[in-house]
């Protein structure tokens, strides 16, 4: 009877060693399978399949522009006039980038290059102080809600 339940029990580990084998073996195969395709898709990428950098740059504003919608409409009003401090520093920057985007000189009269970089400096600057200015006027006109009237 004990010899009966010891063979029981050698042909029960038999049947899980070997269940146990078949699912490494079908592992073993699945891992192959995923890295020939992250190999693949790693081929891709490098190759022709790439996404062209100007939709990957307008997606990323995309996501900016409403990233920052929401969290400009979001805040309350007591936190607007340190917002609008931050934001007029952000300005602040980049003005500086758009001084430096105005002061390129254009290498030579072909360089078409050279000249947005100019105009689109230019419009940068414009914007960024008129933000800068109206972002002033909003906390100084917050500011002086605060003050005694008298």
């Amino acid at each position: 009877m004990a010899n009966d339940s010891t063979q029981q029990l050698l042909e029960k580990a038999q049947a899980a060693a070997e269940a146990a084998r078949h699912l490494a073996d079908q592992a073993q195969a699945y891992s192959e399978q995923l890295a020939q395709t992250a190999a693949a898709a790693t081929a891709h990428g490098l190759g022709g399949g790439a996404i062209d950098p100007v939709v990957f740059r307008l997606a990323i504003f995309a996501l900016a522009v409403f990233v920052g919608y929401y969290v400009v409409w979001s805040v309350t009003p007591a936190l607007h006039t340190p917002l609008m401090s931050v934001t007029n520093a952000i300005s602040s920057v980049i003005v500086v980038g758009a001084l430096l985007s105005v002061g390129v000189e254009a290498s030579s009269a072909a360089d078409t290059g050279a000249t947005w970089a100019r105009w689109f400096g230019f419009v940068a600057l414009i914007l960024a102080s008129v933000n800068i200015f109206g972002g002033f006027l909003v906390t100084e006109r917050m500011l002086s809600m605060y003050k005694k009237k008298g």
